[in-house]
């Protein structure tokens, strides 16, 4: 992410939701799962992340992969399948992925993410490379045995791991509550003595400082750490699904936008004036329409490149 100043999380929180809008008023969108809603998760974490860090993440990656900095052009690249992407198109949402920008990259199978950031984090401490390894997944891969795997060995081996779980109290339609014995999932961590909290994941502030104390105790050695996030998706669980939650729980739950919710507190402190967030937007729409020419114009990868990067 481009700084992390208030001003600096608003225009990238603005910069996800008009990106995946932009994206979904397309013919060519392909299937996607996007972000809106849960902005503040992956901006505030992100915010708190450095250069040596890595970040992993769900197939709900454009969120992620534009809060850490990825190229907005590049990434829209990707998702059309276009020879610019970071991974040429090949990794699309599902698996698009820079590690040389911090980005180890998204997984499409659900906790499929958490082994690979544990292997991730195993490799920084035994070749003593500085950084952190971050994980951000979905409340739905709580009820898999791989989580309780990574928390496990993490702990053994106090690896210098973040896991951050994204909580939209949804898994696609089902209610986590339904599915899911811990009232408060971050406690999931608890018997394996990693240290844990739950914090608002529609307040990006808060989701900054949360994370801003964790890293600051993983890199100084105390181990892994668990972060829940408590969220709200406003889109429905991917472009091929439709809504199943009920309406009024989706408008309440909307009074709560993080882009709304920051844009009035910097308002009210006098730090955001109505030019300046009119000036903001306009930078943020002229993003993504760069972004788009970018990636209309860019070429298609080459039919013998299919078999190559492929192990």
């Amino acid at each position: 992410m481009r700084g992390s100043s208030e001003r600096a999380l608003l225009q990238t929180m603005m910069l996800i939701r008009g990106f995946e809008e932009e994206l979904q008023r397309r013919r060519d969108h392909g299937f996607q799962l996007l972000s809106s809603g849960e902005e503040a998760v992956a901006v505030g974490l992100c915010a708190a992340l450095i250069g040596d860090d890595q970040l992993l993440c769900s197939g709900r990656s454009i969120g992620p992969a534009l809060a850490r900095g990825l190229d907005p052009g590049e990434v829209m690249a990707e998702l059309l399948g276009k020879a610019a992407g970071p991974c040429r198109g090949k990794g699309g949402r599902g698996h698009m992925a820079a590690p040389a920008l911090g980005f180890f990259g998204a997984h499409a199978v659900v906790a499929g993410n958490l082994t690979i950031a544990a292997g991730a984090a195993l490799a920084m401490q035994q070749q003593k490379r500085p950084g952190l390894v971050a994980c951000i997944f979905g409340d739905g891969a709580c009820g898999s045995g791989a989580l309780h795997e990574t928390l496990n060995m993490a702990a053994i081996w106090q690896l210098p791991l973040l896991l951050v779980c994204d909580n939209n109290q949804y898994s696609v339609s089902t209610p986590a509550i339904q599915v899911l014995a811990p009232r408060r999932l971050a406690s999931l961590a608890s018997p394996f003595g990693i240290p844990f909290q739950t914090v608002d994941g529609m307040d990006v502030l808060a989701v900054r400082q949360a994370a801003r104390e964790v890293t600051t105790a993983i890199r100084s050695g105390k181990g892994p750490a668990f972060l829940e996030c408590i969220s709200y998706r406003f889109s429905t669980h991917s472009t091929a699904t439709r809504e199943t939650r009920p309406i009024l729980e989706l408008e309440e739950w909307k009074t709560r936008c993080p882009i709304l919710r920051l844009t009035s507190h910097l308002t009210e402190d006098g730090s955001l004036s109505d030019d300046a967030r009119k000036q903001l937007a306009a930078d943020v729409a002229k993003t993504i329409d760069g972004a788009i020419a970018f990636a209309d114009a860019a070429l298609w990868p080459e039919p013998r490149e299919a078999l190559t990067d492929v192990v």
